[in-house]
């Protein structure tokens, strides 16, 4: 859940003679981010609004942000004084910021009377067509209120990405994990589990749209704890399961699992059932129990290598992908050569890699001192990347000469001769195109590599060697 994006995901529709207006919304940040855009425009939508993908047609711009680095909220602030010049052009474009950023800035958003309309933080998107209704009228339109129910599962997300294959299912918002780097928990509120009913027939909706291809999205979808009113419980390992069994050909991912609350049972879930993908996303941070406690982490690094070979064992073909930060509060160099450790260790597949942030107002801004200086954290952070670089070269070489089950995606950038799709291992692989179309299973063998990508070309099914 860490990658930072930046996307305008939706195609333009037209504007209807009965429109209350275009909206342009651009997202930032996670996965979790490109679900709540896809949330808003289905919102807006069932309000009599259309969604552009051009700028310069918007009456409305909303901009769905992200707050968990400064970069990202450095770009943010960069593209609000792209939008104020093209509120220059057309006065009456309504700019709103929607999203954690909103949540975490409210104020100094609204300082600037003329750059934004609208405030929205990411539990009141359903009062969105109030709001602009309002600001259309020269009202400021804010609600940033956080709510202990709201999961927007009444909610069919508008699909109008260019993929039309996979899709992300939002199975629970909120964080309860409280670690002391990270604004979430502030910004999005408590953790709440959404009805596994509503999930099961998003699913299926999405399989008669087309999409081959769901993941499960939470900021811990591990700790996924549905309670009906009878007191029966649904865990995250027996949601996997209902999931699996809509329909064996939709491949099933999740993001983002906790080392704390991963269970072997959700491990022998996914090896019971060849649909759920072969890949975790298990983001360790450092590789120091000392640092570990400073981040609130809730585990040791013992208890986190405990994790991988339980994935090693009962999932020998999976990958593994982490997020790491280094120069958090008082690391030292010991501190930084654990981490390097235990990437050499684990032998990541690869990985998300930051220089720790600090952001306001979060328990480690209050009570640690960012006291790694800035040219080592740039050093330790250039170690761990080149470190990632060698052991993913090692992955994807021991990859070469093998054949992969793999989900058709897209046209290559470099070829409209060759196309595009993901291993169960979550790897990207390039080929040629053939007879195989998107939307495909197909079965690739692997003949080369890149630092980025897997090359290979389409084989008959009797050579596949691997899940």
């Amino acid at each position: 859940m860490s990658k930072l994006l930046n996307t305008n995901i939706y195609t333009n529709l037209g504007k209807r003679e009965d429109s209350e207006g275009l909206v342009y919304i651009e997202t930032y940040g996670c996965q979790m981010n490109i679900n709540d855009s896809e949330v808003v425009a289905s919102i807006l939508q069932a309000n009599g609004y259309d969604i552009t993908n051009s700028i310069d047609d918007a009456d409305v711009i909303l901009v769905n942000t992200c707050s968990i680095r400064e970069n990202a909220e450095n770009r943010i602030w960069g593209r609000l004084d792209i939008f104020r010049l093209q509120k220059k052009k057309n006065p009456s474009i309504l700019i709103g910021v929607i999203g954690c950023m909103a949540e975490r800035l409210k104020e100094k958003l609204l300082e600037d009377e003329k750059l934004v309309d609208i405030v929205v933080g990411p539990d009141a998107y359903r009062d969105l067509p109030v709001l602009l209704r309002a600001a259309g009228e020269g009202q400021k339109g804010i609600n940033v209120l956080l709510s202990r129910e709201e999961t927007y599962s009444d909610i069919s997300p508008v699909r109008l990405d260019k993929n039309g294959v996979s899709a992300f299912v939002s199975i629970m918002r909120g964080c309860n994990n409280m670690c002391t780097y990270c604004v979430v928990p502030y910004v999005r509120g408590a953790e709440r589990s959404r009805n596994p009913e509503t999930i099961i027939r998003e699913v299926h909706e999405l399989i008669e749209g087309g999409y081959r291809e769901v993941t499960l999205i939470g900021q811990n979808v591990d700790s996924y704890n549905w309670i009906n009113g009878t007191g029966e419980r649904t865990s995250f390992a027996e949601l996997l399961e209902l999931v699996a069994m809509v329909d064996t050909k939709l491949r099933v991912r999740f993001s983002t699992s906790h080392p704390k609350d991963l269970s072997d049972e959700v491990l022998y879930t996914m090896a019971m059932y060849e649909n759920i993908c072969s890949h975790i996303h298990l983001p360790v941070q450092s590789g120091s129990t000392r640092i570990l406690e400073l981040m609130n982490r809730g585990y040791t690094r013992e208890y986190y290598m405990n994790r991988v070979e339980s994935i090693r064992r009962i999932l020998p073909n999976a990958s593994i992908s982490t997020d790491i930060i280094t120069g958090f509060c008082t690391e030292t160099e010991i501190d930084h050569d654990l981490t390097l450790s235990l990437m050499q260790w684990v032998g990541y597949d690869f990985a998300y890699m930051f220089k720790y942030s600090e952001r306001p107002n979060t328990k480690a801004a209050r009570k640690l001192k960012d006291d790694v200086e800035e040219e080592i954290k740039t050093r330790r952070l250039t170690e761990i990347i080149e470190l990632q670089g060698k052991l993913s070269e090692v992955s994807k070489n021991a990859d070469i000469g093998r054949s992969f089950e793999v989900l058709v995606e897209g046209v290559s950038k470099k070829s409209k001769e060759q196309l595009y799709g993901r291993t169960s291992q979550n790897k990207v692989v390039v080929f040629p195109k053939q007879d195989a179309k998107i939307g495909d299973y197909i079965y690739v063998e692997v003949k080369a590599s890149t630092t980025a990508t897997l090359i290979g070309n389409i084989v008959s099914e009797h050579k596949k060697t691997s899940h």
